[in-house]
């Protein structure tokens, strides 16, 4: 497995860890499952993808470090409602009990509203720069997440699961294939790309000079969900820190069930050559960038 920029990931934990969320006795326990669900660990590829282009950039790294620790928040929110019942109905994640096995349905739906809600407040009130760019960032990160972006997506997903579900197969999947980068490009991309955009915005980099990094930020959306379909099939249920092939069970449209593993892995390397074609185009400090690409196409969990 590719070199991962450790350094970096534990800037995040650091930060995340000194975060709190409740201010009145009776909703600590409201923040016990925020919290239990937010420091399970886990590579931390977005904040660590914004602290990395920060330092391509030549920013300090720690002064983005609440809008990375934003980023970090709305995807625990995300992960907390795809596991529930309604959605994907998992139980384990990252090796532990997910939020609604550990706490209750009713107190998942609620911390993972809670998280989003503390990722825009710790956003406003924490982030640094420019009051126009850090307005400007902000909106950059709520659109990724909404409608356009994440949730959007996984509002395809359902819905095109749904479809399979009563029995309309070759629809599904004849629709759906040939789109299949659009909808990842939207549940998974949006917010990995955001990763990136953010920082730029923040740092008020020229127009022109964030071109190479916004297409790497696209491209690099679409190798993390192509990797992450082929490890559903062949992960482990120890490595994944959860039961392995649950987009079979769950009749999910995939890069593996649309296309087949030999082809999906063949598509995941196209995706890491143009990452990292992208980037030759930034500027010079791209270890980092490069490094999390790499350990993204070579990841085993």
């Amino acid at each position: 497995m590719a070199e991962y920029p450790d350094d970096l990931r534990e800037q995040v934990e650091d930060y995340l860890e000194g975060i709190r969320f409740s201010q009145i006795p009776p909703t600590e326990g409201l923040e016990e499952a925020m919290r239990y669900s937010l420091l399970a660990g886990g590579k931390r590829i977005r904040p660590v993808l914004a602290l990395a282009t920060a330092r391509s950039i030549g920013l300090d790294p720690e002064r983005v470090l609440p809008a990375a620790a934003s980023l970090e928040l709305i995807h625990t929110y995300s992960l907390i409602h795809d596991d529930l019942p309604a959605m994907d109905d998992d139980e384990l994640r990252r090796g532990m009990p997910t939020s609604h096995v550990k706490f209750g349905e009713n107190i998942a739906i609620l911390a993972g509203d809670a998280l989003f809600a503390e990722a825009i407040h710790l956003f406003a009130e924490e982030q640094t720069g420019h009051p126009a760019a850090v307005l400007a960032a902000l909106r950059e990160l709520i659109v990724a997440a909404g409608v356009g972006g994440m949730v959007g997506g996984q509002y395809i997903d359902v819905t095109e699961f749904d479809a399979a579900a009563k029995g309309d197969w070759g629809a599904a999947v004849n629709l759906n294939a040939s789109r299949l980068r659009e909808m990842h490009s939207l549940k998974t991309g949006r917010l990995i790309a955001a990763s990136v955009g953010v920082v730029l915005t923040l740092g008020e980099t020229p127009e022109a000079e964030t071109i190479p990094y916004r297409r790497f930020a696209d491209e690099l959306g679409v190798l993390f969900q192509i990797v992450d379909d082929i490890l559903d099939v062949t992960g482990s249920d120890e490595e994944l820190g959860k039961p392995s092939g649950s987009d079979e069970r769950h009749g999910k449209l995939t890069y593996v069930s649309a296309y087949g593993l030999d082809k999906a892995r063949e598509l995941a390397s196209e995706s890491h050559q143009k990452a990292r074609a992208a980037l030759e185009g930034a500027r010079p400090r791209t270890d980092d960038l490069i490094r999390i690409t790499d350990f993204i196409h070579t990841r085993h969990t």
